[in-house]
């Protein structure tokens, strides 16, 4: 075992105790929520770097939201800087998800050696992983390195804005996001492309007011009856998405394995795939849309009456290269346009946020590829991923020269990101320190070369 490996392993309880206290502190940042436990969430981030030796780490407010944690750690002159980015909200944990474990803020160990807990993941595993860097590489540090985490990256971030108005400040020669991650447990995988994610709200009238169905329907359409209608029209009998002026593409580069997506995704037995082309093509570079909420009486309340009106918010996943605002635009038409039975359409945006796609020739890529085959022992494949970072889009716009390394410890198979039983490998976790200090070892060597 190399003195690299030995440091990770003898730091690693360590590192495990700071991820399972950081799970505990239920920092959901959207709309709603009780925000205290996002500041009590900043603030411990401050203290998780302030432990690792990041003196001059803050709190920095951004405008609109929650707080961002910042630090800029010098290195030796000329050396290049390296950005580390994480972030610090997570998603809700609803009882309907049917978590497994009592409390989803209650970090549990499973008999897998996983860890279990919402945020364990995402993206709490990439704190640890940026705290466990500093640790390692302590005050002699080999180039500057920044850090930044945000507060809200699982809602509508506001932190593209701040950044974008304070380019000096975030600037760098490369940066690292530890949020994403292999489609396996000990199979490095670097993400080469995102998809962008747009979203808009379609609200759908028919009536002036609620009235009684049996007296009136047959001839008064309701709104869901033709938001039924709207709807259908955005995929095709495969499943494709199907827009006019949206954007389609082919992924040429390591394939989904089926296996574990089908394991990942859980659809059920028996349960065909949507749309055509491969797996590959089909989640990473093909546009998605999906309705992610409605505005309706539940079932429990329903009652006799045709609906005068109700609103859809749709989120579609566009393909990497593709202009966000125009493909939005493009979604937003196409709904304006359908109309059944001539009802009233009101099409409203929502947020735009940008598709991606790596320059892999860049050196530092070139590094973070040797990086991750030393720490996995096994060679790298480019992946995509049809999520979305939107910071990603404001970091190329500042440094538009910069490497932009993606990859962390949430393996698609299982990490169940946003999902009930969200969990995360505690040897990912290792295998990702070991790199990223690699990493940025490296980059420091080929800048004084």
């Amino acid at each position: 075992m190399s003195d690299r490996a030995t440091e990770v392993e003898q730091l690693m309880p360590e590192v495990l105790e700071r991820l399972r206290a950081l799970v505990r502190i239920p920092s959901v940042a959207f709309p709603g929520f009780d925000p205290e436990p996002v500041h009590r969430m900043g603030e411990a981030v401050v203290e998780l770097f302030q432990a690792a030796g990041a003196t001059d780490v803050a709190l920095l407010d951004v405008p609109g939201g929650y707080p961002c944690v910042y630090a800029d750690l010098p290195g030796p002159e000329g050396s290049p800087t390296v950005l580390l980015y994480a972030h610090y909200d997570v998603q809700p944990a609803p009882a309907s998800q049917r978590w497994s474990i009592a409390d989803p803020f209650e970090p549990a160990d499973g008999e897998d050696g996983r860890i279990y807990g919402r945020g364990a993941a995402d993206d709490k595993s990439g704190l640890v992983i940026h705290y466990a860097t500093l640790r390692l590489l302590g005050e002699d540090r080999p180039c500057r390195i920044k850090l930044l985490v945000e507060g809200e990256e699982e809602t509508i971030s506001h932190l593209e804005d701040f950044v974008e108005a304070n380019p000096e400040r975030f600037a760098a020669d490369a940066f690292v996001i530890a949020d994403i991650g292999g489609q396996v447990v000990g199979r490095p995988g670097l993400t080469t492309a995102l998809r962008g994610d747009v979203a808009c709200t379609v609200t759908v009238r028919t009536l002036a007011f609620p009235v009684h169905s049996g007296l009136f329907g047959g001839a008064a359409p309701d709104a869901m009856t033709a938001m039924i209608r709207i709807l259908d029209s955005l995929h095709d009998e495969a499943g494709d998405t199907v827009i006019p002026g949206v954007d389609t593409s082919t992924w040429k580069g390591a394939a989904m394995e089926e296996e574990v997506y089908r394991d990942g995704s859980a659809i059920l037995p028996g349960v065909d795939y949507l749309g055509t082309g491969s797996l590959s093509d089909r989640i990473w570079a093909k546009p998605s849309v999906t309705v992610l909420g409605m505005d309706l009486p539940s079932t429990a309340e329903a009652s006799n009456v045709l609906l005068p009106e109700v609103t859809a918010k749709l989120s579609m996943r566009i393909v990497p290269g593709s202009d966000a605002d125009a493909q939005l635009e493009a979604l937003m038409a196409h709904l304006r346009a359908q109309r059944p039975w001539n009802c009233e359409v009101e099409v409203a945006k929502v947020k735009t946020g940008h598709a991606f796609a790596v320059d892999e020739t860049h050196p530092a890529i070139v590094a973070a590829k040797d990086a991750l085959k030393a720490a996995y022992g096994a060679e790298v494949e480019s992946i995509g991923s049809g999520a979305s970072i939107p910071l990603v889009a404001s970091l190329q716009k500042i440094a538009p020269d910069a490497a932009i390394v993606l990859w962390g410890a949430e393996d698609t198979a299982k990490a169940r990101i946003h999902a009930s039983d969200e969990s995360v490998d505690p040897a990912e976790i290792a295998r990702m320190i070991a790199a990223q200090v690699a990493f940025i070892e490296e980059v420091a060597r080929s800048a004084r070369a």
